[in-house]
């Protein structure tokens, strides 16, 4: 953010790490000669509506006295010239006051969107020039992840349906937009992807590493909820109910992760077993199942 007119740095209401909330005000400059500027402005305004008043006034004066032929047209013709000035003086003194409550408010230097401040490379006291740099933010509630695509690849990825963002901790963001660049970088020939989402149900932060995923074709896969899938040292498992109520561990080979909340298993599973969604109540049973075979 920079500042749009010369001034002098009154205050500094926030600071590297807080949060703005939008509209908020972060610096303040000193407002005497735009307060100066406004209070000339309003009184120039009420001049030229006195003015157009009495211009009116005359207007209609002379107008009644020249459809009796009382005065010359020449007289009726400087009425109306009259008329025509004090309304344009008045339109130009409207134009004025916006100017200047313009101005006014141009000294309280306001949080354009809610983030978090990132910088101040002003100091209280300073003079502030249009254009020089005030504060800096970012705004964490709409990101955009760049990703570059092989040229081999462009066309799929182009007329990809959807599209998603992979977070480090394997969630899987939804993206609002997706725009594809229309020319290769000629040294690595990859064309640049560009995808929008909102991120404030996320985690994710300005310079992270994320994956980018295109829906480009569609297989039939086996999943199981994320929630029933164990680690047990170095197995991945999750715990299969058969038809009679006994349970047992079963280890499998784990995919990737995909939106709500489910998980491609790659092996060790059939398409139509069952799996328990709760593996601290399975693995309590399965203890209890094994203490009775070795009781009997």
């Amino acid at each position: 953010m920079s500042a749009q007119i010369s001034g002098q740095v009154e205050a500094i209401l926030f600071d590297v790490d807080d949060y703005v909330e939008k509209g908020e005000i972060v610096v303040q400059l000193n407002d005497k000669h735009p307060a100066a500027k406004l209070k000339q402005a309003q009184a120039a305004l009420k001049e030229a509506e006195a003015r157009l008043n009495e211009a009116e006034a005359e207007h209609q004066r002379v107008k009644d006295v020249y459809e009796k032929k009382a005065v010359s047209k020449k007289a009726m013709d400087a009425a109306e010239a009259s008329l025509k000035a004090a309304r344009a003086k008045l339109d130009s003194a409207r134009a004025g006051l916006e100017q200047a409550q313009e101005n006014l408010e141009y000294t309280r230097v306001r949080a354009p969107y809610s983030g978090i401040m990132t910088g101040r490379f002003v100091e209280v006291g300073e003079t502030a020039q249009p254009g020089k740099k005030l504060i800096s933010g970012l705004s964490l509630e709409e990101l955009r992840v760049n990703v570059d695509v092989p040229q081999s690849m462009i066309n799929a990825v182009r007329e990809a349906a959807t599209a998603s963002v992979e977070a480090p901790d394997g969630t899987i963001v939804p993206v609002n937009r997706k725009t594809v660049f229309p020319y290769a970088e000629p040294a690595s020939h990859t064309f640049r992807v560009r995808l929008d989402f909102t991120g404030d149900s996320v985690k994710l932060f300005p310079g992270m590493f994320v994956k980018a995923v295109f829906e480009v074709g569609s297989r039939e896969v086996l999943t199981v909820p994320a929630e029933s899938i164990v680690r047990r040292s170095e197995i991945t498992a999750v715990y299969v109910v058969t038809p009679e109520g006994k349970v047992s561990m079963r280890a499998i080979r784990k995919g990737r992760n995909l939106p709500e909340g489910q998980t491609i298993v790659l092996s060790g599973l059939q398409s139509g077993e069952r799996v328990a969604l709760d593996p601290v109540a399975a693995g309590a049973l399965l203890k209890q199942q094994n203490s009775k075979q070795r009781s009997n």
